[in-house]
């Protein structure tokens, strides 16, 4: 710390000999600076307070029918980065600067002046933003502030307009393209289930309830069949029992029979009418009960074929029993349905067989199903989520437009300045003494280290490196001192007419300038 401290005042010597040529340059600096400072060209300062008013009552009566976007961050956004060169290229045409910049040169110099000297503050949560411009010309930073509001007006609106039109023309062509996947999706599914329709069933019946409903049906037909052959076992039971004709006297009732018959046959073709229009042709019912008329017909042929021997025989004296008819028809009844039944168990018994044939498909099937469905059902939640969205971005695009819910307001228009903002002289008055104060005292300590002498006799014996025997110090007689006085008396007067100097020019800069 010693060695620190002595090397200090060293240099402070050294530069306490050359004080003179130190407040001599301090003067042609300060000089220099004050002429600087006065000879800066006059800049004045246009600006505009804008405020953007996003507190709309549309927003929270429209939450969750619309789309609510961050408009503070969009706003905040937007002033940062207004300042591009497309922005300031239209910037000088709309505040009439084209004729300034006669050519490329000149225009490209006027943009990065512009992007440099343009300025947009913010106040912070207020939305308040300050636009200003310094020019030489305060009426041409009035035009360009101008300009700068309206473009920042501007671009927050085209910006709003142009990203919900974006936004809309992305989610038609996004609807558009899930109408045509969910339109392949619901044909592959309905193919599907047209070539597996036999396994599927319906939507209220799987492949076990199926197989369940034809074992039921089975079981069902295979006991009306049942109960279908003992009563024809009881009706040939009874005809056995039963004469084909009566004695000599009895009345004829050949043509009560035929009667019979056809009232029978015209009963079952009106039934086979109606299950025409229900079934087809290769329907078990429809083939058992024009079987059932065939064999009417069949044994209504044989009846009056025997009517007629039995007549002939008998010389006209017997009749033919009714009872005995009466069975016969039942007979040819039951043995119709019989015939009907088992052709319905057969048809029922052939299905259950064909569907448990098919059950080690029905694994495959289900899992293709399942993969369909699941396609079919993302496709259509995708669908039906877009075209919500594309209604909310409607809603949204007719709020932004007639609601207004974002406001530009003008708070101050951009002002005319009368007195030029910058250069402070004020300012840089004091601050170009101060610097030519310290190239002053730099100019004495070049000359010290140009110029050095030994003040001190450590300093002496370690740069010369000899050994020193002593020291004569000078001895100051009343003249010298008398005259060392007059000198710091000067050399002060000198600083304080620096001093002086400097503070009296801002104060006339001051007078000035009030």
């Amino acid at each position: 710390m010693e060695e620190l401290l002595t090397q200090i005042f060293g240099y402070l010597r050294g530069m306490w000999r050359f004080r003179w040529w130190g407040l001599a340059a301090t003067w042609v600096f300060g000089i220099i600076g004050a002429a600087v400072v006065y000879t800066m060209p006059d800049r004045y300062e246009s600006s505009a307070r804008v405020f953007v008013d996003t507190q709309s009552v549309l927003r929270p009566l429209m939450s969750g029918l619309a789309v609510q976007p961050n408009i503070e961050q969009q706003v905040t956004i937007l002033s940062r980065t207004l300042i591009t060169r497309p922005n300031v290229e239209k910037l000088i045409t709309m505040a009439d600067l084209d004729h300034e910049a006669r050519t490329p040169a000149q225009r490209e110099a006027m943009i990065l002046d512009l992007i440099g000297d343009l300025q947009i503050r913010s106040t912070g949560r207020d939305n308040l933003f300050t636009l200003a411009y310094q020019d030489k010309r305060a009426e041409r930073a009035q035009r360009v502030v101008q300009a700068l509001v309206s473009l920042f007006v501007e671009s927050g609106l085209v910006g709003k307009q142009q990203d919900a039109s974006s936004a809309r023309r992305f989610i038609d062509e996004q609807i558009t393209g899930y109408e045509q996947k969910l339109s392949e999706a619901e044909n592959r599914l309905k193919d599907f289930r047209l070539r597996n329709m036999a396994l599927l069933g319906d939507s209220e019946h799987d492949y076990v309830s199926q197989i369940a409903q034809l074992n039921a049906r089975v079981q069902e037909a295979q006991l009306e069949l049942k109960e279908a052959e003992n009563s024809r076992s009881s009706l040939e039971r009874q005809l056995a029992s039963e004469k084909a004709t009566l004695g000599a006297g009895a009345p004829a009732t050949t043509n009560s029979a035929v009667s019979e018959y056809d009232a029978r046959i015209d009963s079952m073709k009106k039934n086979l009418d109606g299950l025409l229009q229900r079934y087809t042709n290769e329907h078990p019912d429809v083939v058992g009960t024009r079987r059932v008329i065939a064999d009417l017909e069949e044994q209504k042929r044989r009846e009056l074929e025997s009517v007629s021997k039995t007549g002939g025989e008998s010389g006209g004296g017997g009749a033919i029993n009714p009872v005995y008819q009466q069975l016969k028809v039942a007979l040819a009844d039951a043995d119709a349905k019989v015939s009907s039944l088992r052709a319905r168990v057969g048809e029922l018994t052939g299905r259950v067989a064909q569907l448990r044939s098919q059950a080690e498909l029905l694994p495959k099937i289900e899992a293709e199903q399942a993969q369909l469905n699941r396609d079919y059902d993302v496709h259509k939640r995708n669908y039906e989520s877009l075209v919500q969205r594309r209604e909310s971005a409607s809603i949204s695009v007719e709020m932004n437009t007639k609601g207004g819910v974002t406001e530009f307001r003008v708070i101050d228009p951009p002002s005319l300045p009368l007195r030029p903002a910058a250069p402070n002289r004020m300012l840089l008055l004091p601050l170009a003494g101060l610097a030519a104060l310290l190239g002053g005292m730099a100019v004495s300590f070049a000359l010290a280290q140009v110029r050095p002498a030994f003040t001190d006799l450590r300093n002496l014996r370690e740069i010369t490196g000899l050994p020193v025997l002593g020291t004569v110090t000078m001895l100051s007689d009343p003249a010298r001192s008398r005259a060392e006085r007059r000198g710091l008396l000067a050399f002060s007067g000198g600083v304080a007419s620096y001093a002086i100097a400097v503070g009296g020019a801002t104060a006339i800069v001051k007078l000035l300038q009030g």
